[in-house]
């Protein structure tokens, strides 16, 4: 073939293609395309599997697409069809029963790619919705209106979004698994280098009211892995204050979440209705840190790491892992949680402790009557099996308001099954050692609404001086505690536990001085007033005092009470009763001489915890009557000695106190027989 003609040919041909092009680009400006709505409602409903309706004017233009010669594949370079379509309406999936539809929109702007046309494919570069209207709905059962099915029907149509804009709109979301009612509005920011949408919020979340702000990017990239979408949020929900800033940083999948989160409020568990995690009563809080989180439909991880913050006036340090999803019988928290400084008065709510007034600032119904001194607020067991946890605390230092400081608290908190445990919580203190397992079965297996409780504590070498380090006169003191604990309860707060309680209570204090100033500074008040009742404020000498006591169904009764001091020798009988808080104590003093006559009278401790009355019988019959309160039953002699030898030397004074005691008390026997 001759050049010319070739030319002539090729030229021709395009010629005839630009035709063509030309001819198309006319006939899409010029058609009227409204006698397609009714073929084009039908493909995207089968697409989006709900009713699709296109209710105004429909044009068709050519366009290309968008991007730098450097970003386009040749696909890229085919022209493309833009759609715009004014009133479009989406309705509900088939079969969910709603008062609205999904969405309305005035206008909406589809660029929509030809060639996966040939494989039922809707493959949309940009999808631009102008003023929608839209109603986010789950129901009961978790089936939502925004859902769409993954599998499909043979010659069924699928969607392919990839570029999402909005400008105002106003949008509610009504859940009934998470309890939410909100509307929120969306509006364009002009100008703003970052964020192109701006929104606010309000409503309820769990039947707490919740309102909000915020912005975020005006374009989302769906498919654009590598450009993170920002966000950034305030938040109130009920008392609870919640910021974020970060990004959705896998826009494609809307699965990746990464933020610096802020979060405060009158308690940690009042986080429970927003986040579903468990966590405890707390005094006011604030924390700070960095979030994470990983979302799928069948597993979800969220991890909320260096976070620091601090909770009443206890600071907090940490990182938390918390994952849930259909391969785990419930949500699992994990982690470590550190403080450098922990003050006691902070853990009161734990416990139901603190005062009415930092109940209601917490969010509780303030329930401790006045005649009351045990805790009486009840636990939240009913949420334990909503959660697995295993977390490690550790705290450098704890102190309380009177001085006491503890140093080194370890502890592992697990949570499994409703059963949570502290397995070892152990802690230097005064110079000696704390170590105790704690059991709480809140599962209900056994009885509904009720804790079983079982307690396993000893504390052992407490210096008598380091305990109480701000009170001169014990500086010198060399004595020592050692203690034994073991209970075993059934309730739903620290009043009715012990008020069921079972068990024994055993304790040695070896040598040291006792006084009035530091009763007070142990806030055993009513000990002070009977030590003055004794021998007048003036410090006494203590060589040895033993304690050991039996515990059945609340009632704390004395099985052997005595304390060995320079002047006297003192024994005490009678019983504490946990559960309606009544004291009934005999204290029958020996004097070793003719200097203090007002130890010769025995005095008696009654009444309430709220309201003890201390008294003294000056007669000769309470005189000659004494004698048969003292060591009322035989005491397990043996159950104190190891208790005694842990105390060394010191403790032969303790040795020969239980010795002269229970021989006196078996000779008393004898004699009556």
């Amino acid at each position: 073939m001759q050049p010319g003609r070739a030319r002539t040919i090729t030229l021709s041909v395009l010629g005839l293609l630009g035709a063509l092009l030309l001819g198309s680009a006319l006939l899409l400006q010029r058609a009227d395309w409204n006698h397609a709505r009714p073929w084009l409602n039908e493909k995207l409903s089968l697409a989006l599997q709900r009713p699709v309706a296109i209710r105004g004017d429909l044009s068709l233009s050519w366009t290309l697409a968008a991007g730098t010669a450097a970003q386009r594949s040749w696909r890229d370079y085919l022209p493309q069809v833009r759609l715009l379509a004014h009133d479009l309406h989406l309705g509900n999936p088939a079969g969910m029963v709603a008062a609205g539809e999904l969405a309305s929109i005035e206008r909406v702007l589809v660029d929509l790619e030809l060639l996966p046309l040939l494989q039922h494919r809707l493959a949309i570069p940009l999808l631009r919705f102008t003023g929608p209207q839209v109603q986010l709905l789950r129901q009961a059962d978790g089936s939502s209106n925004w859902q769409v099915a993954t599998a499909r029907a043979a010659g069924a149509w699928t969607l392919e979004l990839r570029t999402l804009e909005l400008s105002a709109a106003n949008i509610q979301l009504r859940d009934a698994v998470q309890q939410i009612d909100i509307m929120a509005r969306v509006n364009p920011l002009e100008a703003d280098p970052r964020y192109g949408i701006g929104w606010e919020l309000q409503g309820q979340w769990n039947g707490q009211p919740v309102r909000g702000s915020g912005k975020a990017g005006a374009v989302l990239g769906l498919q654009q892995q590598t450009r993170p979408y920002p966000l950034q949020a305030q938040l109130a929900v009920g008392g609870s204050q919640i910021a974020l800033l970060g990004t959705l940083t896998r826009p494609a999948s809307l699965t990746s979440l990464d933020l610096q989160l802020t979060l405060s409020g009158p308690s940690m568990a009042r986080l429970y209705g927003l986040t579903g995690v468990l966590l405890p009563e707390t005094p006011a809080f604030t924390t700070s840190g960095h979030l994470h989180g990983e979302l799928g439909s069948q597993a979800s991880h969220w991890q909320y790491q260096r976070f620091t913050g601090r909770v009443g006036d206890s600071d907090l340090a940490g990182s938390l892992d918390y994952r849930y999803g259909t391969a785990l019988p419930r949500p699992r928290l994990t982690g470590t949680i550190q403080s450098s400084l922990l003050r006691l008065n902070d853990l009161a709510p734990l416990i139901g402790a603190d005062s009415n007034r930092s109940k209601q600032a917490r969010g509780v119904t303030p329930d401790q009557p006045d005649n009351k001194v045990l805790p009486v607020e009840a636990f939240h067991q009913v949420r334990w099996t909503a959660l697995d946890a295993e977390v490690r605390y550790r705290a450098a230092r704890i102190i309380r308001d009177g001085g006491l400081s503890i140093a080194r608290l370890d502890t592992l908190i697990r949570l499994r099954d409703g059963v949570l445990q502290l397995a070892p919580l152990q802690f230097d203190i005064a110079g000696g050692s704390f170590l105790a397992t704690l059991q709480l079965d809140g599962s209900g297996k056994q009885l509904p609404a009720t804790i079983a409780a079982t307690l396993q504590a000893n504390a052992r070498h407490l210096r008598l001086n380091q305990l109480f380090p701000r009170l001169s006169t014990m500086q010198a003191s060399v004595g020592e505690l050692n203690a034994e604990l073991a209970l075993q309860a059934r309730g739903n707060s620290i009043a009715t536990l012990l008020g069921s309680a079972d068990g024994a209570l055993r304790s040695v204090v070896t040598q040291g001085s006792v006084s009035k100033l530091l009763l007070e500074e142990m806030g055993l008040n009513l000990g002070s007033v009977v030590l003055t009742k004794l021998v007048g404020d003036k410090p006494v000498q203590l060589h040895c005092m033993l304690g050991d006591f039996s515990v059945t169904q609340g009632l704390l009764q004395t099985r052997i009470w005595a304390a060995d001091t320079n002047e006297a020798r003192i024994d005490a009988s009678g019983s504490v009763n946990l559960r309606n808080e009544q004291l009934n104590l005999t204290l029958r003093p020996q004097s070793k001489g003719l200097r203090i006559f007002s130890l010769r009278a025995p005095i008696y401790l009654r009444g309430s915890f709220k309201q003890p009355a201390v008294s003294v019988d000056q007669g000769v019959l309470a005189l000659r009557a004494g004698g048969a309160l003292a060591l009322a039953s035989v005491a397990p002699v043996a159950a104190l000695l190891p208790l005694i030898s842990s105390g060394g030397a010191e403790g032969n004074d303790c040795a020969a106190l239980l010795a002269a005691g229970n021989g006196g008390k078996q000779h008393r026997q004898d004699k009556v027989r």
